[in-house]
């Protein structure tokens, strides 16, 4: 029943269901197969920033298991940053250095915590996440085909508290619009939609990306619902009328379709992503090392097929009438959005249920790296063909995310 054009696009629903469904996600979901996109590591243990909360979800299914660090490759596992020949020398440099404790014994405990708050505050300046500390002890690698997104009984008060928080405090509204959730659902979605027709492009995006985000997961946990649980067998499958509840145009009073279309716009966006990072990710120094040369090679051939792929796509989101108008004016909502989002991968912190919080942070933290991309575009271009990417960078951590949020 979702048909036609998407509001602020020049696309509509079909175009991107072909473009989709025959051509980019075969060949993306054998990319995140691979071993380079499957591992990503993740600190659960971190305290929710916000609010005290120890109600963590004690369900089985909540939990989440991280590998055992002999199954994750030494490629990985040895550095996120071993992309080419010069950056191996390096990293084999700096082991060194570590090992003798060169740097680490001449400087004094606030010292070295100045350096790394500077070195944090130098990579967080053009970041729309609050990143994890990978390298800290409570960091794992968990391997996300062997820990899928679905239902996992995680709802009620404190799943609708982190909502809450994200569209209340987040979403660019006034304080007399009722969030789409509202429990009392009356007059709530007549006031959103008309406030959303009336904020500005930029805005309007925003909370649709928001929606498009809680879409997404809704279906996953809609599709992968635990439909049998006994003590012989569990069994996950599609659940219809937990799809409907959220979806259904009668039952969510119109709401349903839009956030199905939000979904649509989400889409575009990373992938618009997508077909503007290409040439950080052609140069011949990029590689996807995880130690395994043959299958390395292979997998750089698949991401730059697909990253072609998405080029090739005709009706792209334009992303230029985003901060458009005066410059002071278009910085301080640009610096308002980032500042918004980051937010919103800090709450994800406070999510109980531990596996939803690894696919919740991993999604925020892909679309966080999409928004970084967009507005990074004079950077991109300026990149030399070969050497390093000084103005623009991307960890292994934005990578993995970035296409496997893409992927959900």
């Amino acid at each position: 029943q979702v048909t036609g054009y998407l509001d602020d696009c020049t696309c509509d629903v079909e175009t991107i269901d072909a473009f989709n469904n025959y051509k980019l996600f075969p060949r993306l979901n054998e990319l995140l197969e691979s071993d380079y996109f499957r591992y990503y590591k993740v600190n659960l243990q971190k305290p929710c920033p916000f609010w005290d909360d120890n109600s963590h979800c004690g369900m089985r299914d909540c939990a989440v298991q991280p590998c055992p660090s002999d199954e994750v490759p030494d490629g990985i596992r040895s550095g996120s940053y071993k992309y080419s020949e010069e950056a191996n020398n390096l990293a084999e440099e700096c082991e060194e250095a570590k090992r003798l404790g060169a740097v680490d014994d001449s400087l004094s405990e606030e010292t070295r915590e100045a350096v790394l708050q500077w070195a944090q505050h130098d990579d967080s300046s053009d970041s729309f996440c609050e990143a994890d500390d990978i390298h800290s002890p409570e960091a794992e690698y968990v391997d996300l085909l062997l820990n899928p997104e679905r239902y996992t009984g995680y709802k009620g008060p404190d799943a609708w508290k982190i909502w809450n928080s994200i569209y209340e405090e987040n979403c660019f509204k006034p304080q007399n619009v009722k969030r789409p959730l509202a429990s009392g659902r009356g007059e709530s979605f007549i006031y959103l939609t008309k406030w959303v027709s009336r904020i500005c492009v930029e805005k309007r995006a925003f909370y649709r990306l928001i929606s498009g985000l809680h879409a997404s997961i809704n279906i996953h946990l809609s599709a992968r619902y635990l439909l049998q649980d006994t003590w012989s067998e569990k069994k996950w499958g599609p659940n219809v009328t937990e799809f409907q509840q959220r979806f259904d145009e009668v039952l969510t009073r119109g709401e349903g379709p839009r956030r199905l279309k939000n979904l649509y716009f989400l889409y575009l966006i990373e992938l618009r992503a997508l077909s503007k990072v290409l040439p950080f990710f052609e140069r011949p120094d990029f590689q996807l090392y995880t130690g395994n040369k043959s299958q390395d090679a292979e997998m750089k051939h698949l991401l730059l097929e697909i990253l072609h792929l998405a080029k090739s796509f005709p009706l792209h989101f334009d992303e230029n009438s985003f901060f458009a108008g005066n410059k002071k004016e278009a910085a301080k909502l640009k610096e308002e959005f980032r500042l918004h989002f980051k937010n919103i991968s800090r709450i994800m912190d406070c999510v109980g249920c531990f596996k939803c919080r690894l696919w919740g942070k991993l999604q925020t933290q892909g679309l966080g790296t999409a928004l970084k991309i967009l507005f990074s575009e004079n950077l991109i271009e300026r990149i030399p063909e070969s050497g390093p990417s000084y103005g623009f960078q991307l960890t292994r951590q934005e990578i993995v995310a970035l296409f496997n949020a893409f992927g959900r």
